[in-house]
């Protein structure tokens, strides 16, 4: 994922022009000099092999992946990239971001460290690299050694620890309003495994839009199932695999995801959310949504709350 890449050598020279001197040079390096072909058919030209460059720190990128098996078949095709950031010397600070900690991980670096990674990977990352402490509530973690986080924006806030650090809060507050950037977006941990993209599979994303759609009253188990042209128990079965939830609770976050985004990005009432969304009762609403979060709605609003 280039985009990444790029805007996060945008910020760096937006640095440099806000402390009025040269403090940071990015560089693009890859495992050989050259044109490295990227997703989507676009290409970046690295000026230098990563072996020969003397660099202070490597931003490894995302790549487009789904799946357990496209994960395991983009390391083994980056094998020669892996080593490489394994030979690294431990001066090096290592940065990684959405599925780029898994290079970062095979390659060593992130051994004895604390790093995020995304809920559908949580379990794949923790068998096969037990040595990394793996967080899925976090969604950026920087320290002295590495940095990671998660989604495919996750370049932000790395350049947001790392600018404020070497720079000032101040400068990279500055930044943000030169450069029109999106405030972090805050959300309570409980529905950060709820993205309608980033569902492991064709019925879980199909489940959560036909969820979305319906009121949250009528969403039964019956009537999903029916919508997906499967039984009840087909559909029950694959949700628990899929995210360890009973149909009823996972459709019930579903629900209560969308009132949360309500909360955060409009002044709307809580009821008036409450009946648009289909909830039997406004009381029942706030009832299970403090269950969930510990937060009645508008303690979360007021703690959350973009509008």
């Amino acid at each position: 994922m280039p985009s990444g890449l790029l805007s996060f050598a945008d910020l760096l020279h937006g640095a440099n022009r806000r402390a009025g001197a040269r403090l940071f040079e990015p560089v693009f390096v890859g495992s050989a000099g050259g044109q490295v072909e990227c997703a989507h058919g676009q290409a970046l030209r690295a000026t230098a092999a990563l072996r020969d460059s003397a660099v202070d720190a490597v931003l490894i990128p995302g790549f487009w992946s789904e799946s357990a098996g496209q994960i395991a078949s983009t390391l083994a095709q980056n094998a020669e990239l892996v080593q490489t950031m394994a030979r690294l010397p431990r001066s090096v600070m290592v940065w990684s971001y959405c599925t780029g900690v898994c290079l970062a991980a095979a390659a060593g670096r992130l051994n004895g460290q604390t790093a995020t990674v995304t809920w559908w990977l949580a379990d794949l990352m923790r068998a096969q690299y037990p040595k990394v402490d793996w967080q899925t509530e976090r969604t950026c973690i920087f320290n002295a050694k590495n940095a990671t986080a998660s989604g495919v924006n996750g370049h932000l806030p790395i350049a947001q620890a790392f600018i404020e650090q070497r720079l000032s809060r101040d400068a990279y507050s500055d930044l943000v309003k030169l450069l029109v950037l999106p405030r972090p977006e805050r959300t309570h941990h409980a529905f950060r495994m709820l993205n309608l993209i980033e569902q492991p599979d064709r019925v879980m994303r199909a489940l959560y839009a036909q969820a979305e759609q319906m009121p949250a009253a009528g969403a039964s188990v019956e009537r999903l199932a029916a919508q997906l042209n499967m039984t009840g128990r087909t559909l029950a079965r694959k949700v628990a695999a899929a995210s360890g939830l009973a149909v009823g609770a996972y459709v019930r976050r579903v629900k209560l995801n969308q009132v949360s985004e309500r909360l955060i990005h409009t002044s709307v009432p809580a009821s008036t959310i409450s009946a648009e969304l289909g909830f039997s009762s406004d009381s029942g609403m706030r009832r299970m949504f403090k269950e969930l979060t510990g937060m009645t709605p508008a303690q979360y609003r007021q703690a959350f709350g973009r509008a």
